[in-house]
C-alpha cells in the first residue's frame, strides 16, 4: 500500500508541476469543466421543465376531479342521502390535499428552475473570462515562442507544438465558438418560451 501512495503523490506532485510550468493547459481543462458545467446545467433545467409541465397537468387533473366530487356532494345533500355526502366529502378532502401537495412541489421545481437558471448564467460569465484569459495567455505564449526560435531556431517546440495544434482547431475557432453561443441562447429562448406558455 505504502508503494502505491508514494507513487500517487509522486504522480500528483509532477502533474502539479507541470500545470505550474503550462498555466494554459490548466485554463483550458478549467474551460472544458465549465463548458461541460454550462451544458449539465442546461440538460437539468430542461429537465425540471419536464417535470414541472408534469406536474401542471397533475394538478389539473386533480382540480377537475375536485369539480366532480364537489358537485356530487352537493348533488347526495340535495336527496337527502347522507351515506354518500361523507364518504364524498372525504374523497374531496383526500383530493385538496394531493393538489395541495402537488402544488407544493411544483413550486419547489420553480425554484430550482430559477436557481439553475442562476447558476447557468453565472457559469456562462466564468466561462467567457476563462476564454478572454486562455486567449490572452496563448497570444503571450505564441509571442513569446516566436521571440524564443529568432534566438534559437534549432530547439523543437514538442509538447507546445501540439498544443498550439489542438487550440487552434478548438477553443480557438471564433466562428465554432458563435455557433456554440448561438445553441446555447436558441436553448435559452425556447426554455423561455416554453416558461412562458
Amino acid at each position: 500500500m505504502g508503494l502505491f501512495e508514494d507513487f500517487s503523490r509522486f504522480l500528483e506532485t509532477r502533474l502539479e508541476e507541470f500545470l505550474k510550468d503550462n498555466p494554459h493547459l490548466e485554463l483550458q481543462a478549467l474551460e472544458e469543466q465549465l463548458r461541460e458545467q454550462e451544458e449539465d446545467t442546461l440538460r437539468l433545467i430542461a429537465e425540471l421543465n419536464r417535470e414541472e409541465k408534469k406536474l401542471q397537468a397533475e394538478i389539473l387533473e386533480i382540480a377537475q376531479d375536485i369539480q366532480k366530487w364537489h358537485k356530487w356532494v352537493q348533488k347526495a345533500q340535495a336527496a337527502n342521502r347522507l351515506d354518500l355526502v361523507s364518504a364524498a366529502q372525504e374523497r374531496e378532502a383526500a383530493l385538496l390535499r394531493q393538489g395541495n401537495q402537488r402544488w407544493g412541489q411544483m413550486q419547489g421545481v420553480k425554484e430550482r428552475i430559477q436557481k439553475s437558471k442562476e447558476l447557468y448564467y453565472q457559469v456562462q460569465q466564468r466561462h467567457k473570462e476563462v476564454k478572454v484569459k486562455a486567449a490572452e495567455m496563448e497570444a503571450n505564449r505564441v509571442k513569446s515562442q516566436t521571440q524564443q526560435k529568432a534566438q534559437n531556431p534549432w530547439e523543437t517546440q514538442g509538447w507546445n507544438q501540439s498544443k498550439s495544434y489542438s487550440s487552434s482547431n478548438s477553443s480557438g475557432d471564433p466562428l465554432e465558438e458563435k455557433f456554440k453561443q448561438w445553441a446555447i441562447d436558441d436553448e435559452l429562448d425556447q426554455l423561455k418560451r416554453n416558461k412562458g406558455r
